[in-house]
């Protein structure tokens, strides 16, 4: 936990306050659904996927009424929805866009979402790696400080070091 808030809290924040910052609900939509950062790169995460793809992507965010979500739980679901099925993008994916979504429409996850890399942290730490999500308090001690999407950060930046640890 301490390696997180020094080493990657303040990037998170930052990214997330990026799409808070998008003057409109639609705008942080299409650099959500294009995965580009606020100087116009593509993020990490999405660095493989196919313009074509994330400009299609973009397309189907557009024309789900996310800006219409009561919370992340639906948002994410929505999100999952409009682009879950094509090919090439995944649950991180998904999740990632439902999260810079939800920074400007004010809500952010009240439980851990589980893709692959954060299986392999929740599977380490003898948690239910096979959920889609998990709740707070099913996590360890040490975790509950953080807020859900820190959580999932740190099952997937540490992954490799919690599969090592136990």
């Amino acid at each position: 936990m301490r390696a997180y808030i020094a080493q990657c809290r303040a990037h998170s924040t930052d990214e997330l306050g990026s799409f808070k910052a998008e003057p409109t609900v639609a705008s942080a939509i299409e650099r959500a659904g294009r995965a580009e950062t606020p100087e116009g790169r593509r993020y990490h995460h999405q660095r493989r996927l196919p313009s074509a793809l994330l400009r299609f992507a973009m397309k189907q965010l557009q024309a789900a009424r996310l800006e219409q979500t009561a919370d992340f739980d639906e948002l994410h679901q929505r999100v999952d929805q409009a682009i879950g099925s094509l090919h090439g993008i995944g649950e991180l994916t998904v999740y990632d866009t439902a999260l810079r979504i939800g920074a400007r429409l004010g809500f952010l996850p009240e439980r851990v979402y589980l893709h692959s890399g954060t299986r392999v942290g929740a599977r380490a730490l003898g948690l239910d790696w096979r959920a889609t999500v998990l709740d707070v308090s099913d996590l360890p001690r040490e975790l509950r400080d953080l807020r859900p999407h820190e959580i999932e950060d740190c099952l997937c930046i540490f992954k490799d070091k919690l599969r090592h640890a136990v």
